[in-house]
């Protein structure tokens, strides 16, 4: 999964996001609401991490702007804030849940499977699809009965293919998906998790099928 994590508490911001990347998930970090409405415009996200206090504004106008916007990326607020009257406000607002400093790592992680699971609208978090069964939360894959280790990104990129089953990925697109604004991705890093991806799925239903000039597409078999 790919967040963004909205936090001008540096220290709070490098402990949350060193805990979210050794789940394997890609994090993108903004100060400011200024530098989080940039990411936003140019990426694409799974979740959005958003403080209320930030130097620049209150991080409820983010918020109120990017659902007036038809966004529908869930957002958990981060408040020190304890008060009933503020966290109802959020979630008037349009956030999908709230969390009050000071927190456990543990429960935000937990916060964060939740929410994503009430997003795809399903209540487990298993994939069953073409002979594979998938767990993103834990990593496990399993091909026929048979269990596969994957690298962290190609965990994700698998996620990524079978939440869009169909749907055709750019390039560059994946390459969104699956790396941070500061990290230097080439092309042929992502023709390598393709085709390491593809050995994965061997022994399934499933396949990726290139489509010249456009990227990359999950088909079923079956």
């Amino acid at each position: 999964m790919k967040f963004l994590l909205v936090e001008d508490n540096r220290a709070l911001a490098d402990a949350v996001a060193s805990r979210m990347r050794l789940d394997g998930h890609v994090i993108d970090h903004a100060e400011k609401l200024e530098d989080a409405s940039a990411f936003v415009a140019t990426g694409d996200y799974d979740l959005i991490l958003l403080d209320i206090m930030l130097p620049d504004g209150d991080g409820r106008t983010f918020l109120e702007r990017h659902r007036a916007s038809d966004l529908d990326t869930p957002v958990i607020v981060l408040t020190a804030r304890s008060q009933v009257s503020d966290r109802i406000g959020s979630l008037d607002l349009g956030a999908d849940d709230y969390i009050t400093k000071p927190f456990d790592h543990a429960e935000l992680e937990a916060r964060c499977r939740a929410v994503l699971r009430r997003k795809s609208g399903n209540a487990k978090t298993t994939i069953e699809r073409g002979g594979i069964v998938f767990d993103p939360v834990a990593g496990h894959l399993s091909v026929g009965g048979v269990g596969v280790t994957l690298r962290n990104r190609e965990l994700r990129l698998l996620e990524v293919f079978l939440n869009a089953p169909g749907q055709v990925f750019s390039k560059q697109k994946l390459a969104d998906r699956l790396f941070s604004y500061d990290d230097d991705v080439s092309e042929n890093a992502i023709e390598v998790y393709i085709g390491r991806l593809r050995k994965h799925l061997e022994g399934s239903e499933l396949s990726i099928t290139t489509l010249r000039g456009l990227g990359y597409r999950l088909d079923h078999a079956g």
